[in-house]
């Protein structure tokens, strides 16, 4: 991906850490599994979820014909971590967001 792909309109957007995916061992939803690291450049972010996006579209296909439950849970997982990305990033255009990345909490 480059810049001229995404029409130039994330110039200086970057993560803010607020993108989260997975259920921790308490159930509760402070408690994730993934989060997204604040500060990240919004084209690399795009980038990496795309990848993962395309990843999820072959495993998908490929489930169709083999039934395999492994690669269920792994499309599962890939497509919920590109979510807490683009999540992320959304969150992060919203008007009167700060664009500041604020520190991830620490559990």
């Amino acid at each position: 991906m480059n810049k001229d792909s995404i029409g130039g309109n994330s110039t200086g957007l970057k993560t803010i850490g607020v993108g989260v995916f997975g259920e921790g061992a308490s159930g509760t939803a402070a408690d994730r599994l993934f989060r997204v690291v604040p500060g990240h450049n919004a084209d690399f972010v795009l980038e990496q979820a795309a990848l993962l996006m395309n990843c999820v579209s072959k495993l998908t296909q490929h489930v169709l014909f083999e039934q395999d439950e492994a690669m269920i849970c792994a499309a599962h997982y890939l497509s919920g971590m590109a979510k807490a990305m683009v999540e992320d990033l959304a969150h992060g255009m919203m008007p009167g967001c700060s664009n500041v990345p604020r520190q991830a909490k620490t559990q």
